[in-house]
């Protein structure tokens, strides 16, 4: 039986999935649609492998 965690992940993985269909149908918005769904991959990777894992309060500095 699949986690709740798993259950998220799948449905941030789909909506990423979605996010990339609109970007090839709509040239003019695909760059906003794929950065949606690079972040949307990156959120269930987190939830998958660490669901308990908390995220800063303040952003990491770049380097």
């Amino acid at each position: 039986m699949p986690t709740h965690a798993k259950i998220a992940g799948d449905l941030l993985r789909e909506a990423a999935n979605f996010f990339k269909s609109v970007a090839e149908q709509n040239p003019a918005i695909a760059p906003q649609m794929n950065e949606n769904a690079d972040i949307y991959m990156q959120a269930a990777d987190l939830i998958e492998n660490d669901p308990n894992g908390v995220i800063p309060d303040t952003p990491p500095q770049e380097q």
